[in-house]
């Protein structure tokens, strides 16, 4: 109850101060791109249950395939959309999910649920077992790895082998510790790695986390191995 609490309060804050940047992002959206303003993305959330995750639109409305992996060099993404992505100002509209009870601001980021019927493991379902997130430790890997470990001829199949399992590992071992005073450490490591990201800085998980993740996925890679 304290952290659905203290999700709600800060969701509605933060709606509040994200507000101009949303309509920023919207009219730069609308000028750069024809199409709606926001994407609808169907994604599995607690016990699996779908549900419409709310972004800001980043890829052209006419698509050529469609795929639910985003490769590096994706070509449905305008100029645009991929600052907004880069900046993770796309993300900010699931603060309305928190509050309608889809989300929660810490928890495993959710999966399209074709990517889940067709990727996940036993374990891999553990993850299911509460709200997704906003952000995690698998939201900072996927912001930190996923470019170099996608491959844009195969962007579902390269992330289901190099990306999913360590990311969904660290969600795991994050869960076996997860309380507010951890929850908060992880708010504001989110919020350095998208600056240390941009500003071309390295940025460590805890090692905890990548120890504990290393028993469901030993291979890794994870941000201590880059060079």
């Amino acid at each position: 109850m304290t952290k659905r609490l203290f999700d709600i309060a800060v969701a509605a804050i933060a709606l509040l101060v994200a507000a101009p940047f949303i309509m920023a992002a919207a009219i730069g959206i609308k000028l750069t791109s024809p199409g709606p303003i926001f994407y609808l993305a169907q994604r599995a959330g607690r016990n699996g249950a779908p549900f419409t995750m709310y972004k800001l639109r980043t890829m052209h409305v006419v698509q050529t395939e469609a795929q639910s992996i985003t490769s590096p060099g994706d070509n449905r993404i305008f100029p645009f959309g991929n600052l907004i992505r880069r900046l993770k100002v796309d993300e900010l509209p699931q603060f309305w999910n928190i509050l309608n009870g889809n989300m929660s601001l810490v928890g495993p980021r959710p999966e399209a649920p074709d990517i889940v019927e067709k990727h996940y493991t036993d374990w891999m379902y553990e993850t299911l077992r509460i709200r997704p997130g906003v952000t995690s430790p698998g939201a900072i890997y996927n912001y930190l790895m996923a470019d170099t470990l996608l491959d844009d001829t195969d962007p579902e199949g390269s992330y289901a082998r190099n990306v999913l399992p360590p990311k969904l590992a660290l969600e795991l071992a994050y869960l076996d510790r997860a309380n507010f005073s951890s929850d908060l450490s992880y708010m504001a490591l989110t919020a350095w790695a998208i600056m240390a990201h941009v500003i071309g800085r390295n940025v460590q998980l805890p090692e905890s986390d990548i120890i504990n993740a290393s028993e469901w996925a030993p291979q890794g890679p994870y941000p201590r191995n880059r060079a």
